[in-house]
């Protein structure tokens, strides 16, 4: 039997907890010193699949508006209203949960969630997500985009890992 691919976010979080300003802005995290080597290309090499919402797509479209940033793997983004894919995505109007189960069952890499919000809150609720790999940055913005929404989905995780990359502090966490 071939064992389950592991779903997990990735990202960082302003130190009281916050994915970006209110208006997805993540100004406060360019910049900061260590952001150039975070173990990310180490970690890149990973997964092969990404799964994202409509939101996270079109931040990333202005913060790399030459080139986009993941190509050569399997990108998916949530939406209700996008739905003509491209080269670089495929955008996916069904179940977030049923989809990514599904992807779960394939043979493959990990599946990186980009972003959080509207795509994490139902794949955490459901137990989909069996890692996270957050950094924090020493920032604190106020009000924005929180990592958690507030739900009702309690969950004990299991350190794993901690690292420090200059100004960023990482904690690795899974579900086992």
């Amino acid at each position: 039997m071939m064992a389950k691919r592991n779903v997990l976010f990735y990202g960082a979080i302003s130190l009281d907890g916050y994915i970006a300003r209110e208006n997805h802005s993540l100004d406060w995290l360019i910049g900061t010193e260590g952001e150039e080597d975070t173990g990310f290309s180490e970690f890149y090499e990973t997964v092969d699949t990404i799964l994202m919402g409509r939101n996270t797509y079109e931040q990333i479209l202005i913060l790399s508006p030459k080139e986009f940033p993941y190509k050569n793997k399997n990108c998916y983004v949530f939406s209700r209203s996008l739905s003509i894919s491209n080269n670089d995505v495929k955008f996916i109007n069904e179940d977030i949960i049923g989809f990514t189960q599904s992807l779960k069952e394939q043979e493959g890499k990990r599946i990186w969630l980009v972003g959080g919000g509207e795509v994490l809150q139902p794949l955490l609720k459901a137990n989909i997500i069996d890692e996270f790999i957050i950094q924090i940055a020493p920032s604190i913005i106020g009000r924005g985009i929180p990592l958690f929404v507030p739900g009702n989905y309690g969950k004990d995780l299991t350190l794993v890992d901690v690292r420090r990359y200059k100004q960023f502090a990482e904690l690795h966490y899974t579900k086992y």
